[in-house]
């Protein structure tokens, strides 16, 4: 079966060259999660809204449905008889990630207090550990606050995939992937990271949720041991062990 990375430089050639880094920024994402790892998302403007919406398909389901497994669904009962296993029947699984970008009073504290520079490097210092990773959207690659927030995680132990243009500007020196867009204006860089991260994502989410989603799929061989979960905290919101 062809991945949705595939899919997509199958679709539209003129992404055909994204292929190979999406498909490392999968594997960085897959250990990240399988790890209990952390997502965080950073950008300025169109890219802020990158970030959102890339995180907003990282915590709930995306394209597969991603149903609580029985041990999660023993827990909310136990927590709650009356109601606790028609509560989790109705929830999804996730991928833990936050945008650091929607943090609106801790983003003006930062920003008022140590400069905006800082106001996504600040939360990496907060949020980030050893193994987590950051994903940075800028269209330019030079965006002050994305290149420290790049920076930062690099001191934190982090992995770093960025979402640039051209040749990456000052942040692909600091990317794990750096995810390219040849396009000259910042509109095609969007759309074209757009199209990236939707692919990416729905590739993540195969891999994690896809043979738990579909038993008689068969299994990728590439997926680590556990991937087809019994019990996985990894990506289980709320049972990790941050």
């Amino acid at each position: 079966m062809i991945s949705h990375i595939g899919s997509l430089t199958l679709a539209h050639p003129e992404y055909a060259g994204l292929g190979p880094a999406l498909e490392s920024a999968t594997d960085l994402l897959v250990a990240c999660a399988l790890a209990d790892g952390l997502i965080l998302a950073c950008g300025n403007g169109g890219s802020a809204a990158d970030s959102g919406h890339f995180v907003g398909e990282l915590m709930k389901g995306f394209i597969l449905p991603r149903p609580l497994d029985a041990i999660e669904i023993a827990d909310y009962a136990a927590a709650w008889p009356e109601g606790g296993s028609a509560l989790a029947k109705r929830m999804q699984r996730a991928v833990r990630a936050i945008s650091l970008v929607d943090q609106g009073a801790l983003v003006s504290a930062i920003g008022n207090d140590l400069g905006y520079d800082l106001v996504y490097a600040q939360q990496v210092q907060g949020y980030g550990r050893k193994g987590d990773v950051l994903v940075a959207f800028s269209t330019s690659g030079n965006s002050a606050n994305v290149v420290a927030a790049a920076r930062a995680a690099k001191a934190r132990g982090m992995g770093v995939i960025g979402f640039s243009g051209g040749s990456g500007g000052q942040i692909a020196s600091l990317c794990d992937v750096a995810i390219l867009v040849h396009a000259e204006a910042t509109a095609d860089i969007q759309l074209g990271h757009l199209a990236a991260y939707h692919a990416l994502c729905a590739e993540l989410e195969e891999r994690l949720f896809g043979a738990a989603s579909r038993p008689t799929a068969a299994p990728r061989e590439s997926a680590p041991a556990g991937t087809a979960r019994e019990s996985s905290p990894a990506v289980n919101a709320g049972k990790g062990k941050r």
